[in-house]
């Protein structure tokens, strides 16, 4: 099956100006105003809005100030309300769109958001309602999809009544800037002072539990120290707030040079042209996620959610995540 790509339109020069107010010196030094003015997201130019674009009204997208990359759709008309860990935001569209094919009734008719999943979970917790910036608004979930773990927890919670659904499994990689300037090999290498990083934080990304896992494995308790503590304190290690987000564009813009994110997200970036590498984790010291889905207890479209979550397990959305790098889940 085809896999849409995203190809990068230009952008005004004025976008240069932001980055080197924003970023400083360092950041302009990093990249050209050619390549600089294609690093903001979304870097879906749209691809991930499933809204048909003769139903989008005004387009007021401002990429390094009004772009709300993780937010898709239109949550006031909305048949399918998915909130989904953006560890795969980017394979969301050609699953909608897959999904659409087999029930056209949903045909621009689905929202969904992809930001880390303790934070969805979170909005899910506080009734659906998100604020960004000035703009408040309430979006009901009907499918709640992350890390087995959370997904167990919502239920847990009463949130849910099950069952958590698994569907693919992924595994962590080193993402880098193109060309790797600082020599990063292995994951031991983050510990060394002077290799500036950006890190998910373990705080409310999920992907942070499994991260701190990997760094024990290859150095023990001294390597999650050093790169969790003493560079965080020091100003070597940022933090994120939506890894899938911030880790790229830092590398991107020469404010870190090297983070630990999925294997799925570094594919992306570079088949979507960006100048991004990554470094492969041996097993021996890397962890493998399952990710899982359910249908939400409060959910207004309660038919709707569960085929969404039989439509994870599909061929045809399997395909779609083999081609990022995700295997089928297979079971214990």
């Amino acid at each position: 099956m085809r896999v849409p790509l995203f190809s990068h339109a230009p952008r005004s020069l004025s976008v240069l100006a932001a980055v080197c107010i924003l970023f400083g010196a360092t950041a302009a030094s990093a990249a050209t105003p050619s390549s600089a003015e294609r690093f903001f997201p979304p870097w879906s130019h749209g691809e991930n809005n499933p809204v048909p674009v003769a139903q989008r009204g005004l387009n007021f997208t401002v990429p390094e100030v009004d772009n709300l990359p993780d937010f898709h759709g239109n949550p006031m008309t909305a048949r399918l309300t998915i909130f989904v860990g953006g560890n795969y935001y980017f394979a969301m569209a050609p699953l909608v769109a897959e999904f659409e094919k087999e029930h056209p009734e949903f045909r621009g008719k689905i929202y969904y958001e992809t930001i880390p999943p303790g934070l969805l979970a979170d909005q899910i917790r506080k009734g659906g309602t998100i604020t960004v910036g000035n703009m408040t608004w309430t979006a009901h979930a009907d499918v709640y999809a992350a890390g087995m773990r959370r997904v167990k927890q919502m239920i847990a919670d009463g949130y849910a009544s099950g069952p958590a659904v698994p569907y693919v499994t992924n595994t962590l990689t080193i993402m880098v800037p193109k060309g790797n300037p600082a020599h990063v090999g292995k994951l031991a290498d983050l510990g060394k002072p002077g290799v500036r990083l950006v890190m998910p934080n373990p705080a409310f990304e999920g992907i942070g539990r499994q991260i701190t896992e990997a760094l024990h494995k290859a150095g023990g308790a001294a390597l999650v120290a050093a790169v969790y503590d003493t560079k965080v304190k020091n100003g070597e290690t940022l933090l994120t707030h939506i890894h899938h987000r911030q880790s790229p564009l830092y590398l991107m813009l020469g404010r870190a040079q090297a983070g630990v994110t999925w294997q799925s997200e570094a594919i992306f970036q570079e088949e979507a042209g960006n100048p991004i590498s990554r470094v492969d984790i041996p097993s021996a010291e890397n962890v493998t996620a399952i990710y899982a889905a359910t249908v939400l207890n409060r959910a207004p479209h309660r038919k709707a959610g569960r085929m969404w979550v039989d439509f994870l397990r599909s061929p045809k959305a399997l395909a779609v995540f083999e081609h990022y790098g995700f295997k089928a889940y297979k079971g214990q």
